[in-house]
């Protein structure tokens, strides 16, 4: 998987295109591509903004201000005005960027308790079964991140350290194969070696997750 990280990221958005997403004063959202997009928006879509246009209302007595791009998408994004682009810098709204992507994200990891289980079923029930063998689920994020196709939207910096983000993982069956193949060759050793986990002595439900790992 790749970074995708907002500390350093600049978003590069068609100037036009965003006029256009503005005046039709309907919803929008520009993705990490610094792309235009309109309901409906696909499953793997990873926005740095999602909103719609609403003009404050007029005022007879005084002249109407045309807005800055700063002020219509929100005072915590830092934008640049330039010629036919515009810039945006948007780690300072990500607190909200959580609440807007993370109905699409396969994990999330924004909080101190780090990830707990996968949105995708088939994955949610290889990492819970996992867990029966003390296989966590930061350990099998970490597999997914380094062997698997996907982005990482995060905010990181190295001092102080602050990391948090949430995986959008571009296919879960190769995901799945890969976990799959991962608890199972690890299972496979822990039963091998520890006398806790050998087949005479699992529990029920050592012995169900074995079973779900064709270890049995």
């Amino acid at each position: 998987m790749k970074k995708f990280n907002l500390f350093k990221e600049i978003i590069i958005v068609n100037k036009q295109d965003l006029l256009k997403a503005i005046n039709s004063f309907k919803e929008y959202a520009i993705n990490i591509k610094g792309e235009i997009l309109y309901p409906p928006f696909n499953d793997n879509e990873i926005f740095i903004y999602q909103g719609i246009y609403t003009p404050k209302p007029t005022n007879a007595l005084a002249p109407t201000k045309t807005q800055s791009f700063s002020e219509i998408l929100g005072k915590n994004y830092q934008i640049v005005d330039d010629e036919d682009r515009v810039l945006i810098k948007a780690f300072s709204n990500w607190q909200e960027l959580i609440k807007v992507n993370t109905p699409r994200a396969s994990y999330d990891d924004t909080t101190g308790d780090g990830v707990d289980k996968f949105a995708n079923a088939a994955l949610e029930e290889i990492g819970w079964n996992a867990t029966e063998f003390d296989i966590n689920y930061r350990t099998l994020v970490d597999i997914l991140e380094k062997e698997c196709d996907g982005t990482l939207l995060c905010i990181e910096q190295e001092d102080p350290y602050q990391f948090s983000g949430l995986g959008f993982l571009d296919n879960n069956k190769q995901a799945q194969e890969v976990l799959f193949k991962y608890c199972k060759n690890t299972i496979k050793e822990i039963m091998s070696q520890d006398p806790l986990y050998a087949k005479e002595n699992l529990s029920d439900d050592e012995e169900e997750a074995a079973d779900f790992f064709a270890l049995l």
